[in-house]
């Protein structure tokens, strides 16, 4: 079964770390809803008829649009596509958010909300230049669950400058006083075309050390682990049963279709991704012309995604499956390259899978790094 990502390249504002594809003009919202039932309608042979399973709204921001414009959507993809949806996220910034508009939420057949409060001390969300304040960050999560949202995450940023331990303790205790169901935390980084990256070369921003990075992840892991999570992915803890469906889909290498501008897709073999640029993408959907970029994927390139997904997981990288899908040569240079690690416990072999302990989840990028595959 198959994950279904709907791209809205849409924000009210920019965000100062935010490296995602977006507008922060609103003119074009009405034709892009157009142009996405009209490529959701286009693109229904992709995945060869296999069953979509989770349908995602990301952005972005979805809540831009109506729960009215949002139904539109839905309806194209269960018009165009077997359909056995379990799980239908939308994400939401908290501003956004009113009883009137959850209760619609739920009446289209929205069952998960991803809410983007990033940090409940004002300091912060200023500094980042998010839409809401402190108030509306508490407010949104109750009033979340009394519409009758019972799969609620929220996403936290840690790292941020001037930010102390016990701030980001309280700020993990809110969290968890709230009752949601997942928590997606985030250290902070400073990507290059980025208000914080452009604000770094100018010398005008620093980021805090690597010390303070891992006193900060070691309270993030205990306090959730304690408070009943389980770390099931490097930024990602769920109360059981509550594992985000349609991201561990990406994680486990199924299929996924993506529309929208700059989205990704995957058929197993190939990557493709849309243009991003809202102006184009426009254009080229309307006139019935390409709008996408598309990879077939060599074996040394599935076997590197393969790393990049599984062992940011809980579950790791299954054994079994690096040997029946990649060959000796890749087997050998797998596990030749895993010793350093396994020696130290960054990689644990239990005989079935290889996976990176969580407390070692905050180095994960650069483990994985080093198992790539990289010609000679």
């Amino acid at each position: 079964m198959a994950g279904f990502y709907i791209h809205i390249p849409f924000c009210k504002k920019l965000c100062s770390y935010c490296d995602f594809y977006f507008s922060v003009s609103l003119a074009n919202k009405d034709e892009m809803l157009t142009a996405l039932v009209k490529e959701i309608a286009e693109r229904k042979d992709y995945l060869g008829g296999e069953t979509i399973r989770t349908l995602y709204f990301g952005g972005g921001t979805p809540t831009v649009y109506s729960p009215n414009e949002l139904k539109q959507l839905v309806d194209a993809v269960k018009e165009c596509y077997p359909c056995q949806i379990e799980e239908l996220t939308v994400e939401a910034n908290p501003d956004d958010l009113t009883p009137e508009y959850l209760n619609e939420l739920r009446a289209i057949g929205v069952n998960r909300l991803s809410i983007g409060i990033q940090s409940f001390v004002e300091r912060d969300l200023v500094l980042m230049n998010r839409r809401h304040d402190a108030r509306m960050a508490l407010d949104v999560v109750p009033m979340a669950q009394a519409a009758g949202f019972d799969n609620i995450s929220i996403d936290l940023i840690y790292g941020i400058p001037g930010q102390s331990e016990e701030e980001w303790v309280a700020n993990l205790d809110m969290a968890l006083s709230l009752n949601v169901q997942h928590i997606s935390s985030y250290h902070l980084s400073i990507e290059p075309k980025t208000v914080f990256g452009n604000q770094m070369k100018r010398g005008l921003f620093h980021p805090i050390d690597d010390e303070a990075s891992e006193r900060l992840y070691h309270h993030l892991e205990e306090r959730l682990t304690r408070g009943g999570f389980e770390h099931y992915e490097v930024s990602n803890f769920a109360k059981p049963g509550f594992y985000s469906k349609h991201n561990t889909s990406y994680w486990t290498y199924a299929k996924y279709i993506g529309v929208g501008p700059s989205a990704h897709s995957f058929d197993g073999v190939s990557r493709q991704w849309n243009v991003a640029n809202n102006t184009k993408y426009l254009k080229a959907v309307a006139s019935s012309l390409p709008y996408c970029e598309k990879e077939q994927m060599s074996i040394e390139e599935q076997y590197n995604e393969l790393i990049l997904t599984s062992l940011r997981t809980v579950w790791g990288l299954n054994k079994k499956v690096l040997a029946d899908r990649f060959g000796e040569k890749l087997n050998g240079y797998f596990y030749k390259a895993i010793e350093p690690y396994t020696k130290c416990g960054k990689l644990i072999d239990d005989g079935t899978t290889i996976r990176i302990p969580t407390e070692h989840f905050l180095v994960s990028d650069g483990i994985m790094s080093d198992l790539f595959y990289v010609e000679a």
